[in-house]
Formats: structure tokens, C-alpha cells, sequence
């Protein structure tokens, strides 16, 4: 089981830095952050990419969908100037690479897997397989996480020992099947969703309970209070 920080940086740290690049992840480390959270998808060779969304056109200077273009293109995309231009030229990183970094960073890692339609499976099989390769035995494993429950199915078969995270926005009345039939141990909600009640369920139940994504510390302090093990922030800190 990991020991979660009360704080995971955003795509890295959104708020500081652009989503989902190398930049993110310095930055998060910069702020004191211990652990992260990316997006990973793949390109249209099979790559495993940091983008969250399906489309190039918002963070990038690309166009279309992320899944049209291969490792080499994407690689040539602006992924930095949309932010600010202090950013210009900061390129789409690979799995490989952001992970490489995490640990020279000491970071730990929530990879969420972002699948296609269709490539929920093979997402899963081949980002995970990266992932396992890349990260050392004598660290503590990255969390899984997804919406998809075929691409968290995978991920019990590629990296059983990795723990795993069902993603919700409004927490779901059948939350306790659905995350023990995937063998899930973490539960991700929208913080903006949360009802006392339902949260005092899930950790009276012993489930961990993450929420997404928060910048109002005195929420923060409150959702902590009532137990919740990690808020996902755009702006991470040691605090």
C-alpha cells in the first residue's frame, strides 16, 4: 500500500508550469511536492505519451487528435507556449522519459492511464509494461489509476502488484463492488462532488480515498479533516 502525501501534484503542477511536460515535473519538485500525478495515452505507433486530452489543439500548437500523429511528430510539437513563453519549445514528453525524471526528481507517481475508445487494453498493457521495466524494485511502485475498467483490468494482469485506483467525478452508489471487483484499494473522486456521508462510508469501509483537483487550501484542510488521504492540486507545496 503506499503511503500517500497529503498533497499529489497536478499533471505535474499545472498551476506553475505546462500540464503533463518535464517543466511540470521540476516544477512540482521545486514547490515540494513528493508525488505526481500524469496523463498517459498513446500515440498512433503505440508510444505511451504525457497529453490528457484526446486533442492536440489546447495545450499544444498541434492539431487533432493526439492518437493521429506518431512519436516522432508529436515530438516536434510546441507543448510550452500556451502556458507562458518562457515555456516556447518545451516538447510532449515520453512515459519513459517523465518517469526517468521522477525518480532523478524523488518523486512519486500516479500514472493515469487515458485509453482511446478502443485502446482501453492495449493502453494499459503497453504503458505498464514501460512503466514496470523502467521503475526500480527498491522504490515504492507507481498508484494506477483510470476511468476505464478495461484498462484497470489490464493493469491487474500486467502489474499485480502495483495498487490501483478507480477514477469517478460524483462518487457512485455501487462504489464498494466496483472497486473490489477490480481489486482496486484506492478510490479518486471529484472533490466538487463529495458528500460527507458518502465519504465517512468509503473510509469507515478502509478505502483510500483521493479527490481532484483543489487550489483552496482551506478546503483542503477540511476534506483532510474528514479523512481524505490526498488531494490532486495545481499548486503543490510541502505544506
Amino acid at each position: 500500500m503506499i503511503a500517500f502525501p497529503p498533497q499529489i501534484g497536478h499533471r505535474g503542477a499545472a498551476g506553475l508550469a505546462p500540464e503533463n511536460t518535464l517543466a511540470a515535473l521540476r516544477a512540482a519538485a521545486r514547490a515540494g511536492a513528493a508525488m505526481v500525478e500524469i496523463d498517459v495515452r498513446l500515440s498512433a505507433d503505440g508510444r505511451p505519451v504525457l497529453f490528457h486530452d484526446d486533442d492536440l489543439d489546447r495545450t499544444s500548437n498541434g492539431t487533432g487528435p493526439v492518437a493521429a500523429l506518431t512519436r516522432a511528430a508529436l515530438s516536434m510539437l510546441d507543448a510550452g507556449s500556451w502556458f507562458a513563453p518562457a515555456f516556447a519549445g518545451e516538447p510532449i514528453p515520453t512515459l519513459e522519459q517523465a518517469l526517468s525524471l521522477c525518480l532523478e526528481l524523488g518523486l512519486a507517481v500516479n500514472i493515469e492511464l487515458k485509453p482511446d475508445e478502443g485502446r482501453e487494453a492495449e493502453t494499459a498493457q503497453v504503458a505498464l509494461t514501460v512503466a514496470a521495466a523502467l521503475w526500480p524494485a527498491t522504490c515504492p511502485p507507481p498508484l494506477v489509476t483510470s476511468f476505464s475498467t478495461e484498462a484497470l483490468q489490464t493493469a491487474r494482469a500486467v502489474v499485480p502488484g502495483w495498487s490501483r485506483g478507480l477514477l469517478v467525478g460524483a462518487v457512485p452508489s455501487d462504489w464498494q463492488a466496483r472497486t473490489e471487483e477490480l481489486d482496486c484499494t484506492v478510490l479518486v473522486a471529484d472533490q466538487a462532488e463529495l458528500d460527507r456521508l458518502v465519504v465517512g462510508a468509503i473510509t469507515a469501509a478502509g478505502m483510500t480515498l483521493l479527490v481532484y483537483t483543489l487550489n483552496d487550501r482551506e478546503r483542503m484542510r477540511m476534506l483532510w479533516r474528514e479523512g481524505i488521504a490526498a488531494i490532486c492540486t495545481d499548486y503543490p507545496s510541502s505544506s
